[in-house]
Parts: C-alpha cells; sequence; structure tokens
C-alpha cells in the first residue's frame, strides 16, 4: 500500500546481528527474563533468554557485523552456544532459529485520506522492550474509537487526524526508547563501549549505576500531553493521571467480588465519578456524544467499592472528583467537581468538535 502511495519508511538501519533460537525445553531455574553482558559463554557480546508459553525459552546471541549468516545459522554451530549458555545436561529441542538484524523506521504521516496505517505498515522498531506489537495494539485502540464514532456519524471526520498526531508522537516516543536500548546492548565506536562498560562495572556496586542499565525496557502507553482532544486542567491536581495520560490500574470490589479499575473502563466515553457512599450521581448533562457514568465509593456502597484506598489515591480524587475517560482509557478531562456544560464542552473536544 505504501508503493501504490508512493510513501515510504524513514529512519535508521542497525548493522548488528542476531541469532534467535527458540528451546522447548523444562528448567527448574526462575521464569524471569535474564540479560547477559560479555558473559563467559559468549565473550565480548550480548545474550538474552526468557521463558514463553508452553515451555518454549527464546534466546538471543548478538553475533556483530559483517557475519557469514549461512555458517551461523549451521546446527553444530547453534548447539554449541546454545550448550554453552544452557550447560551439558539440560535436555531441549528446537523450536525455531533464525538470524535477524533491525532497524527503526516510520511513515512521516500514517493517514493519507483515506488510507490509514497502522502497525507494522507505519513504523518499524528494534525487538528491545515489545514495543512493535504494543505499538501496533496502541495503534489500533486509538484508532478503532474514532472511526466509529465518524462512521456513525457521532464525530466529524476530522477526528482520524488527531490519530495521526498521537501516534506518530508514540511510534517516535517508541523508537527513541528502542534506539537507546539498541545502542546500549551493541555501542557504536569505542567511546561508546566505554560508557557501557563503565556503567556496568559501577552497577555492581552502586545501586544508582543500575538505573542506566537498558536491556530492553518494556513498552509502556505514552502520555498524550500536546493531543488536540484534551481539555486542560483548571483545578489542581498532584495524581499523574493528568489529561492525555493513560488511566491507572487499581483493585475494587463489586458486589462482594474483587477486581480491576481498568476492566471497568474501554471501549465508551466514561465518567468515572468519586464519592463517599452517600451522595447521589449528578445529573446527566445533555450532549450528543454517549458516555457511562462509573461511580467509585470510599465505602461499601452503590456503584464500586475502592476498599484499599488506591484508587482515590491514584487519581487525587476526594468525593465529587470526577475524571472523563475515553474509550481507549486515557484521560480527556478532569475536574474536582461536576460540571455539566464543562463535562459537554470537554466531550465535543474529545471527539473533534468545538469547544
Amino acid at each position: 500500500m505504501r508503493d501504490c502511495l508512493g510513501l515510504d519508511f524513514a529512519g535508521r538501519v542497525f548493522e548488528d546481528n542476531f541469532l534467535i533460537v527458540d528451546v522447548k525445553m523444562r528448567a527448574d531455574f526462575p521464569a524471569e527474563r535474564r540479560f547477559w553482558f560479555n558473559p563467559p559463554f559468549h565473550p565480548g557480546q550480548t545474550s538474552l533468554l526468557h521463558k514463553q508459553a508452553d515451555n518454549v525459552f527464546r534466546i538471543d546471541f548478538q553475533l556483530g557485523r559483517d557475519i557469514d549468516r549461512e555458517k551461523a545459522l549451521r546446527k553444530e554451530n547453534v548447539d554449541k552456544k546454545v550448550r554453552a549458555l544452557l550447560g551439558p545436561k539440560i535436555k531441549f529441542e528446537y523450536e525455531w532459529v533464525s538470524v535477524y538484524t533491525f532497524a527503526c523506521l516510520r511513515m512521516e504521516k500514517f493517514t493519507h485520506g483515506r488510507v490509514l496505517f497502522a502497525g507494522d505498515a507505519a513504523h518499524l522498531v528494534s525487538p528491545f522492550g515489545a514495543r512493535g506489537a504494543n505499538g501496533g495494539i496502541q495503534d489500533s485502540d486509538n484508532l478503532s474509537w474514532k472511526l466509529a464514532l465518524v462512521l456513525n456519524g457521532v464525530a466529524p471526520p476530522a477526528l482520524l487526524a488527531s490519530y495521526d498526531d498521537e501516534r506518530v508522537y508514540g511510534a517516535d516516543e517508541n523508537i527513541l526508547n528502542s534506539s537507546r536500548s539498541a545502542d546500549f546492548m551493541s555501542p557504536k565506536g569505542e567511546v561508546g563501549m566505554a560508557f557501557r562498560d563503565a556503567t556496568l562495572e559501577l552497577a555492581r556496586d552502586f545501586a544508582f549505576a543500575r538505573h542506566f542499565v537498558n536491556g530492553g525496557r518494556l513498552s509502556l502507553p505514552c502520555v498524550l500531553d500536546q493531543s488536540p482532544l484534551n481539555t486542560a486542567d483548571e483545578d489542581k491536581f498532584t495524581a499523574a493521571q493528568r489529561p492525555g495520560a493513560p488511566c491507572l490500574d487499581a483493585p475494587i470490589m463489586e458486589n462482594g467480588r474483587r477486581g480491576w479499575l481498568l476492566k471497568k473502563l474501554g471501549d465508551r466515553f466514561v465518567i468515572l465519578y468519586f464519592a463517599d457512599g452517600e451522595a447521589d450521581l449528578p445529573p446527566t448533562p445533555s450532549t450528543a456524544v454517549p458516555f457511562e457514568w462509573l461511580l467509585v465509593n470510599k465505602r461499601q456502597a452503590a456503584g464500586l467499592y475502592d476498599k484499599d484506598g488506591l484508587a482515590f489515591r491514584h487519581y487525587d480524587a476526594a468525593p465529587g472528583t470526577c475524571y472523563l475517560v475515553r474509550p481507549d482509557q486515557h484521560v480527556a478531562a478532569r475536574w474536582r467537581g461536576f460540571d455539566g456544560d464543562k463535562v459537554a464542552a470537554a466531550l465535543r473536544v474529545a471527539v473533534g468538535m468545538a469547544a
């Protein structure tokens, strides 16, 4: 589709090569992600091991540049590397073996008239931190509710322009963090290697240096501070769940059963209203944009019961505080007290209309 429209990627291609080996085995060590820098079984390079489903473990060996790919994939050479890591006693069988390189690229824009790009079609990142799959899922989360509102005549087609604004920003954030991981794992040049090795040396004995060790920090939803769909704060909050931020989860009780707040959000606009167990919901404002109320109570009463107080704490909430949450679980607006006119105006902004 890019070729049909005369469009292309732009960005950075990395020259390092990695051997990826999926093995099926039973192991008695913890199922935690392990990352080695310059290990004795693979000197001068990095290695990675983490567990997947069905007793499959993924092993990743950095190979360097200018390699003989055919030679690297020969069974005897793969066996040698895997045995050096696992030892002679563990029995395993191969699921998949491959050599790969990677790039960090994206299209300049994701929307081109009636053609919208998402996932790998729109952007590519290095495979560190699960940013490729998560970025694609975040694209679809962002786009699907906007398409639905436009196709159903609730929102103007201009709403789709916000998909480009928000997800290009998200792709750039992923590429930045992914590139930083790649540069730490395979530094380019002597200066980069010196800084990387100094960080690892310091991390043995000093806690502050451990925060700088970057083995592919895991993907997180981005904060859309500059989104045109936000309504800026008028009231003071200490919580980080500001307009544009993804909602934070918290345990809640419903009908005596324990659950999670995020399970109650998503797929539609929600007014998250915090109460003390006594107050009724305010009158529903008149708006063309559909939404639902979600009541969170300090005491066991109607709605969701915040038994541990974490929802109130996470959202810096007091009785009467309300949040307008988008269908993709990002905050659109928040207030210390409910005002129907302000909620209606924020809903219009959140679907691409004038305030």
